[in-house]
């Protein structure tokens, strides 16, 4: 097994100095400004924007803004998805211009809604044409560009490597690689040693994506692929320290920030719903915010079916609150924290 504490150590891209290996995936819709604020306060990495379309930012659209805006961190990285070159590289313009560090090319979501449109991993079908995307952003840019991608479309084309390989020449500063095809969505085991060839392939740092939410699952993802960093994603459902748990554990140190008693997982919860109706006004971030309370819920409360549902159905937030109130600080025992072990 390699030695962990290596994740604990600073990694640079691009001239861009990252404080350790451990990083919050891109989510749409989820890792926004109050998610990423507190990822950086339990101690991951480096925290991803969620995805933004080129197209609508560089058309100006509402809402295209916000996500890309500034929230004051060390290391601001802006993922763009798209399929137009034109709009891909003034889209990095604009995200340069309100700062980004680094700049991210998504060559990896698996939504149809996303390859539908031909962006995401839709274009590890037509390796041409991601390069034009990725030359175009290069090219527009003085800032670090990454890549974020699959395996490949499908079983018959793990064309990984060569779309690195060839990333890399064309400027790209680090890619990361979901253990997964298009096809496979998020179903079935990430294939971490697959990822080992793409770390054969390049010089620049890769990084190992894919079903890790634990220190021993970090150790062995490293051992298999032989990866730079990794980020973890879909395992912070509920939990945003879950990166931060595992440099802790890299370091041996207590988790920053997590909450260890039920009044200080109700705080934390509230605080970070109240967040998110301040970020997107209370109608939307009503609407926002549900799926991160059933996250909650499902992780760290013993709650019957009907306070659910009243809790993420009311229109209320006096009421949503006096509720979590409710669930978790009546809970006999500290919060169920075992999913960020």
């Amino acid at each position: 097994m390699p030695d962990v504490t290596k994740l604990a150590s600073p990694l640079e891209v691009g001239g861009v100095r990252i404080r350790n290996r451990v990083f919050l995936a891109p989510m749409s819709g989820i890792t926004d400004e109050p998610f990423r604020q507190r990822a950086h306060a339990h101690g991951a990495g480096l925290v991803v924007l969620e995805m933004v379309a080129s197209g609508e930012l560089a058309k100006g659209r509402a809402g295209s803004g916000l996500r890309i805006r500034h929230s004051g961190l060390p290391v601001h990285m802006v993922q763009l998805a798209g399929r137009d070159a034109v709009h891909m590289a003034e889209g990095a313009r604009i995200a340069a211009g309100e700062g980004a560090d680094i700049i991210d090319i998504n060559m990896g979501c698996p939504a149809k809604k996303v390859t539908g449109g031909y962006a995401g991993s839709a274009l590890m079908r037509d390796l041409d044409h991601a390069l034009s995307l990725i030359e175009a952003v290069v090219g527009a840019v003085d800032v670090p560009v990454t890549v974020k991608m699959r395996l490949g479309w499908d079983e018959s084309a793990l064309n990984a490597p060569m779309l690195a390989r060839r990333a890399e020449q064309a400027g790209v500063r680090m890619v990361t690689v979901h253990g997964r095809t298009r096809c496979q969505f998020y179903q079935g085991k990430a294939d971490w040693r697959a990822i080992a060839r793409v770390k054969q392939a390049v010089s620049i740092p890769v990084v190992a994506n894919g079903d890790v939410g634990s220190p021993a699952e970090a150790a062995l993802i490293l051992d298999q692929s032989g990866a730079d960093a990794v980020m973890i994603g879909r395992a912070h459902y509920g939990a945003p320290w879950t990166a931060g748990s595992i440099v802790a554990a890299a370091l041996a140190e207590p988790i920053s920030g997590m909450p260890d008693s039920p009044q200080a997982l109700t705080d934390y919860v509230i605080a970070h719903y109240e967040d998110m109706l301040t970020l997107y006004g209370v109608e939307s971030g009503l609407r926002q915010a549900r799926k991160h309370l059933g996250w909650y819920l499902d992780r760290h409360a013993v709650t019957s079916d009907d306070w659910r549902k009243a809790i993420l159905t009311s229109f209320e937030p006096g009421r949503v609150i006096a509720l979590l109130r409710d669930m978790f600080s009546s809970a006999p025992e500290a919060p169920n924290l075992r999913s960020a072990a």
